[in-house]
């Protein structure tokens, strides 16, 4: 009796395109990404909201209002767990997409520095981390191929 495992079947025939599965470190970086921005939109409400967490300090070069801060990070931090959750998806674009939003939030946590210094250091690694596991994610899965 013949098996059908001796027969080709339609789909190794004509095979679709192929899709890279994501690996450890994109699944990382894009937990990272929704951490990073969640704590990003919080840092922002609280800026909004003029909480008496944050320190007000004068004469720093990158002097700027405390609710525009907010802003700056409340809109930074939705903008990165979208692109996180589409990370997550497998989106492609994504991926680059979060280099730029994680890269941008970096800047903005290092000048954030002056109102609340732990907190701001923390986000600049967490987001240059993910910068790292985007870049990092992409090339091995590239090196990976089509796995038949």
């Amino acid at each position: 009796m013949a098996s059908d495992a001796s027969r080709p079947r339609a789909s190794d025939a004509h095979p679709g395109p192929w899709h890279a599965p994501t690996s450890g470190t994109t699944v990382l970086a894009a937990a990272l990404m929704i951490f990073g921005g969640v704590m990003a939109i919080f840092e922002g409400i609280a800026a909004i909201a003029k909480d008496d967490l944050f320190l007000a300090t004068r004469h720093y070069v990158f002097e700027f209002s405390l609710a525009g801060w907010g802003w700056v990070h409340l809109i930074l931090g939705i903008v990165l767990v979208l692109a996180g959750c589409a990370v997550i998806g497998g989106a492609l674009w994504a991926r680059f997409f979060g280099v730029a939003v994680a890269g941008l939030g970096a800047i903005a946590n290092f000048l954030w520095v002056p109102y609340y210094p732990l907190w701001a250091l923390v986000l600049v690694a967490v987001n240059i981390f993910i910068v790292w596991a985007l870049c990092t994610g992409m090339h091995r899965e590239a090196d990976a191929g089509p796995t038949a």
